[in-house]
């Protein structure tokens, strides 16, 4: 599959000047929607997934065959001729995915091995580009899973890959990480987002405690915009929970 191995760029008027951001997760539910909203707030936005975001500037469109430092080699090769001298102004990861069962369960290592290429994977090479291409005060900012705070003994898999996650932002925010020090790396720990699928699997549920996308996206925005003493410290998990159709967060952990 030609598609497989290969990187897009779209051609737009006026590209000087216009700041850039790169969302790892692309063409997923709320990937799609940071797309959507960036390109709309006029920043230059790289989507990295495995199929091509159209709405992007440039698509880094990678193959599941694809070993673990191929894929970081391939979004860092694609980042070398797309951004010239520029940097980025924020990377945001938020691909992922979810699979459960407990420790007994057949497929365990199967669904903690996805769980840990969704995540894991994901992550670092995402955590990666930022340390070479980020901005020195830019924003990394990947997503945690609250449920990962403790045991998760009937997704194993899961809560593992999300600790993971956690060690890394953490890591990432002290001295000698690789990342600048002027830069912040966060997670997010969302609860459920407003997504297609879940009004398709939960259409009982009370949607009013669910997340809107673009709510999502706006705080992207202006953690990678605010200054530094305005956003959440370093090395933050940042719980984002909604209530009455009313969105706070909240900070667990720096």
């Amino acid at each position: 599959n030609s598609n497989s191995t290969h990187w897009i760029v779209r051609q737009r008027r006026n590209m000087a000047g216009r700041e850039v951001v790169l969302i790892y997760g692309g063409r997923g539910a709320l990937g799609a929607a940071c797309v959507t909203f960036f390109a709309a707030k006029n920043y230059r936005v790289v989507s990295v997934d495995l199929v091509a975001n159209e709405e992007a500037d440039c698509n880094v469109v990678l193959s599941a065959v694809l070993s673990w430092q191929d894929q970081s080699r391939k979004v860092q090769d694609a980042l070398d001729s797309f951004l010239s001298a520029d940097k980025l102004r924020a990377v945001l990861c938020v691909a992922g995915g979810w699979a459960g069962g407990n420790i007994a369960a057949d497929d365990v290592i199967a669904n903690t091995d996805l769980m840990w290429k969704q995540s894991v994977w994901t992550s670092l090479v995402a955590a990666q580009v930022a340390s070479k291409f980020l901005a020195p005060d830019g924003l990394f900012c990947t997503c945690g899973a609250a449920p990962a705070l403790a045991g998760t003994p009937t997704m194993i898999g899961y809560g593992m890959a999300k600790a993971a996650v956690h060690q890394l932002v953490r890591s990432l925010a002290a001295p000698g990480s690789g990342l600048s020090p002027e830069a912040t790396a966060i997670a997010i720990l969302p609860s459920t987002l407003d997504t297609p699928n879940n009004r398709k699997f939960m259409p009982a549920a009370d949607m009013s405690t669910w997340t809107p996308l673009d709510v999502v996206a706006q705080l992207f925005l202006t953690w990678a915009t605010e200054p530094k003493d305005k956003k959440p410290a370093s090395g933050s998990l940042v719980a984002i929970t909604t209530e009455a159709g009313r969105t706070s967060t909240s900070i667990i952990g720096a």
